[in-house]
């Protein structure tokens, strides 16, 4: 018989008989984890455990302490000591088999020194319950040997099973409270990312080919110096009713024309910032717009535009003529432009008649230029080239009604572009609307607004300067060990290590790549090409200002519209952050952290789009940027805006 004790993980047992000497007396039980309580009671029972002859199933055993003797069961071979007895062989007191089948606390011992010494109570875990978990645990480790399970176990064995799950997982929430406040800010809630990447998968990577990782997968790199960290947000369902405003699209104006081809895009209510915005742009009133990607801005000022074109037209009023837009869309890329244009397209073909057309560089002029001899609604173009038009006269506004200046924070970034501003203002007729459209809104760019169209109605959606709720944001630190040398080469090898990693456990179908410079996207995109030479599972598209147009656009459809079970992985500076609407793009790293909130907004917001997308965005920090970071994080948890809100 094992010796009773805490350390080796003893069951006490205390029993008391009031009837084996004059005074009652404490006897205590002490029997190893092998033996369960039932079991004794059991065989006190079988064997008529008491005093005479009733104890003759025990045979007893002194022991060198004074009134100590050891109980030895006959048909078992178990034993119990018992203190407080007597050393006459001939006057047995046993204890009875319902003092047995008692089990009572040890109660707690006095405190020394503020500490408290008693023994823990290991009662609550019974043995079929440890079984159970050590049968689940072995099972995890043959199924996955490097997995780190956090979960719970949600089945139980028996009744009492949940509650012991409970208690456990109080103290085990405890200990981590108590075990993250002594954590400095750096290696806070710092995981593996091997492990941690694995916790990450989601619905839309799990029916990803190849998503599980093998035991024989390749390896590439040592990220062991990369911190991980996870930033929780609220998860909510394939369709964020939030996302929708309480109203009707008739509710808010639509016509019925309008109400037929908003169908085509699967709305069954307007977004907040369409429901905000519609009916100050029906009334020819010149607004700013703002809300988060994603939310619909695009239909919120072209679906009652193209309305009041179609009043116009049945009125009699106005009617489409060459080389005279009554509408121009300004955009800061001929990426951004080609979108507006597909939209234009999509409500013109679902019942809208009206025409539209581009005109941005890189494409041949000539041809832009016939275009423009037909009859014309809608103008998209970018600045420069509309300055061009505007100045060689192959473009008259005679007939504008209504220029929708769309991202104007990235619009008014370029230098040129208040020249080109003022020449519009000056050349348009007074009684033309404009509208302002944007997801940030800097109060610089702000000002620079009200103070040119002083009367300008303010519409800020709930999202301005904000992220989705459904994206993921997780930190990672690239920074390295301390002892590391600090440089870019090895604050780009680290980055790189992370990449591949991510890649390696966590694969998806569509990623984003952003980096600040041209020539890290070029380092990306080798260091992406080197892991599958064959591009027979690794797709890269780049898409920076060093590709020619043609090719960015190609780039960019094949992204947005191919179809594949492969990786694909657009690597891009900031242009492909300036509206453009991607669809479902499971994963969104930011490679270098970008240089203002701003870009941090429409970088990530490229995923988690609309009302049903869902993301994760890794977000790479080295240095003095992984502070940063982490309060621009803990600022979206929040929900609160990376800049400040313009307000009337």
């Amino acid at each position: 018989m094992e010796v009773a004790g805490a350390q080796a993980g003893i069951l006490p047992l205390l029993l008391r008989h009031p009837t084996s000497l004059r005074g009652s007396f404490s006897v205590s039980v002490s029997v190893s984890c092998g033996g369960a309580r039932r079991g004794w009671a059991a065989a006190a029972t079988a064997e008529g455990v008491g005093g005479g002859e009733e104890g003759r199933g025990y045979e007893r055993v002194p022991m060198d302490t004074p009134g100590a003797y050891r109980l030895v069961d006959r048909a078992t071979g178990r034993s119990v000591i018992v203190w407080g007895g007597t050393d006459d062989g001939d006057e047995v007191s046993m204890p009875s088999p319902a003092v047995l089948s008692t089990t009572t606390r040890v109660p707690d011992r006095p405190k020394e020194n503020g500490r408290s010494t008693s023994i823990g109570n290991f009662g609550r875990l019974k043995a079929q319950k440890v079984k159970v978990l050590a049968r689940r645990s072995a099972h995890l480790k043959r199924e996955d040997p490097g997995r780190i399970s956090i979960s719970r176990f949600s089945e139980s064995p028996s009744d009492e099973s949940d509650e012991d799950e409970a208690y456990f997982e109080r103290d085990r929430a405890r200990n981590t409270r108590q075990n993250s406040k002594s954590r400095d800010d750096r290696t806070r809630g710092a995981h593996s990312l091997n492990s941690v990447l694995r916790q990450y998968r989601g619905a839309d990577d799990l029916d990803f080919p190849g998503s599980e990782a093998t035991s024989g997968s390749k390896r590439w790199g040592n990220i062991s110096d990369v911190s991980y960290g996870r930033q929780n947000r609220r998860q909510k369902g394939p369709l964020d009713s939030g996302f929708f405003s309480r109203r009707s699209f008739k509710e808010i104006g639509c016509s019925d024309e309008i109400l037929g081809a908003l169908r085509s895009f699967d709305f069954p209510r307007p977004s907040h910032i369409q429901a905000m915005a519609y009916r100050p742009v029906l009334e020819g009133k010149s607004c700013i717009i703002g809300d988060q990607s994603g939310s619909g801005k695009t239909l919120a000022y072209l679906c009652p535009v193209v309305q009041n074109l179609r009043k116009e037209e049945v009125e009699e009023l106005h009617r489409s003529s060459p080389r005279n837009p009554r509408v121009i869309v300004l955009t800061p890329t001929a990426e951004l432009a080609s979108q507006v244009l597909n939209n234009c397209r999509s409500i013109s073909k679902s019942g809208v008649p009206f025409r539209s057309m581009v005109a941005t560089g890189g494409f041949r002029q000539k041809t832009q230029l016939e275009s423009l001899d037909q009859e014309l609604d809608v103008l998209i173009a970018t600045p420069g080239r509309f300055l061009y038009l505007l100045q060689e006269g192959f473009v008259q506004l005679n007939n504008l009604r209504c220029v929708v200046l769309d991202e104007v924070d990235i619009l008014y970034g370029d230098e040129s572009f208040e020249q080109v501003l003022h020449q519009l203002i000056t050349v348009a007729p007074l009684t033309t609307q404009y509208l302002f459209v944007t997801a940030t809104l800097p109060l610089d760019i702000y000002n620079k607004v009200v103070e040119t169209f002083p009367d300008c109605e303010l519409i800020m959606g709930p999202g301005v300067h904000r992220t989705s709720s459904r994206l993921e944001e997780i930190l990672v630190d690239c920074s390295g060990d301390d002892s590391e040398e600090k440089n870019p080469e090895t604050a780009f090898s680290n980055k790189k290590s992370a990449l591949v990693k991510i890649i390696e456990e966590s694969p998806v179908r569509k990623t984003i790549i952003f980096c600040n410079k041209i020539e890290t996207c070029r380092k990306v995109e080798n260091a992406l090409r080197r892991l599958d030479r064959k591009a027979s599972q690794i797709k890269v598209l780049p898409f920076h200002a060093a590709l020619d147009q043609e090719q960015r656009i190609a780039n960019i459809k094949e992204f947005l519209n191919k179809q594949t079970a492969d990786s694909m992985f657009l690597v891009c500076t900031d242009r492909a952050s300036r509206g453009i609407d991607f669809a479902n793009v499971n994963h969104v790293v930011l490679f270098d952290y970008p240089r203002d909130p701003s870009e941090y907004v429409r970088r990530v917001g490229r995923t988690a789009r609309g009302a049903s997308g869902n993301g994760k965005a890794f977000v790479f920090a080295v240095g003095k940027q992984v502070s940063l970071a982490r309060r621009v994080l803990e600022r979206n948890i929040k929900g609160h805006p990376l800049h400040d809100v313009p307000c009337v």
